[in-house]
């Protein structure tokens, strides 16, 4: 059985929900990523923060990035998997909420995320062509 663990990106970072846009930017050119976790202070998951929110919901908005917070952007329920789920339970998560990064937890600690990168190496062109329907297909 594939598990999350196997097709997912290892050493995903979180980001503090207080940390400011502009170093959520920075990190992620420092990690070659589009997307952070955003944590609150206990360290669970309160949401994610992609280059296209910084992009479009700060700067294109007028607002500076270094004004912002990650957890001022952070919006609706943060999704995410466990480390053990099977393929399956990942392309059910993923295509229902039709989202296209998936953090993965183990023992209540972040340990990866899957991206769409992650399952194009890990799944059979049917399970991919179905995601893409899914994911991409008009709300």
């Amino acid at each position: 059985m594939t598990t999350a663990k196997d097709i997912m990106h290892a050493g995903a970072q979180w980001i503090p929900a207080h940390e400011t846009l502009d170093r959520a930017a920075q990190l992620m050119r420092d990690l070659n990523v589009g997307a952070l976790p955003i944590a609150d202070q206990q360290e669970r998951l309160c949401g994610i923060l992609t280059d296209r929110d910084i992009v479009v919901g700060c700067v294109a908005m007028g607002h500076d990035p270094a004004k912002i917070t990650c957890g001022d952007m952070a919006k609706g329920t943060p999704r995410w998997i466990d480390a053990g789920a099977d393929v399956g339970a990942v392309l059910e998560e993923m295509q229902s909420h039709q989202i296209r990064r998936l953090p993965v937890v183990e023992n209540k600690k972040l340990v990866g995320m899957i991206s769409e990168a992650d399952l194009a190496k890990g799944l059979t062109d049917e399970q991919l062509k179905a995601f893409c329907e899914s994911v991409y297909a008009p709300s």
